[in-house]
């Protein structure tokens, strides 16, 4: 029985897991959460799916997971261990995951949300600019950290990089322009040459346009 992940096309943390599920070669089902809807904030996800009201969720037989950090070393864990690197890396490549969920992914995925999914007349441009800024920041402490190595972590790639490359292969403007840091460049384009690889609107149901 394939895996299931409740997903759905915009969420960036929704595609770190679609697609450490591709990158490892697993069989799965997209389940589309109708997020902008309020489907995972119904009483029904919440108990059925989810307490937290959130996606991604990965469904493995009896096991249920949420948070894109959990599920990613889930599924290298019991599925794919190279993706969790060497034995000796294993808390580098946490620590890289966890920077992304709390200074990288954390702002891009907000900022891409208030200059794309809220109405214009709506957007804090104050806050947008804040949280640019603190982007700018993380873009330049990765794309230093990727000078003169192909990977975040080791010689091949892991979960490491299929979180922190979770929000910049989208095509909406959050002020992230990749030719303006040549070593995250590079890296995003080895990522795509990955197996496997597919973009995130064609890996995962939900497009904005569905909302037009």
């Amino acid at each position: 029985m394939p895996l299931k992940l409740y997903c759905f096309g915009e969420s960036g943390n929704s595609y770190k897991a679609a697609l450490t599920l591709q990158v490892a070669g697993l069989e799965w089902e997209a389940v589309f959460v109708d997020f902008f809807n309020g489907e995972a904030r119904s009483e029904a996800y919440r108990t059925m799916v989810n307490s937290m009201g959130e996606v991604p969720v990965l469904v493995d037989g009896d096991q249920r997971l949420s948070q894109s950090g959990a599920i990613q070393q889930f599924i290298c864990q019991k599925y794919s261990p190279n993706l969790c690197g060497q034995e000796e890396d294993r808390f580098e490549v946490l620590r890289w995951v966890l920077w992304d969920n709390h200074k990288f992914s954390s702002y891009a995925g907000v900022t891409r949300f208030l200059m794309n999914f809220v109405p214009e007349d709506k957007r804090p441009s104050a806050v947008i600019s804040f949280l640019q800024g603190r982007l700018a920041a993380s873009y330049a402490t990765l794309d230093t950290h990727l000078k003169d190595r192909d990977w975040i972590v080791g010689s091949e790639p892991t979960v490491a990089d299929l979180s922190c490359c979770g929000y910049l292969f989208y095509p909406e403007p959050f002020g992230f322009e990749r030719t303006s840091w040549p070593n995250i460049d590079g890296w995003l384009n080895r990522i795509q040459e990955l197996p496997n690889w597919i973009a995130p609107y064609d890996l995962m149901p939900g497009h904005p346009s569905d909302r037009a």
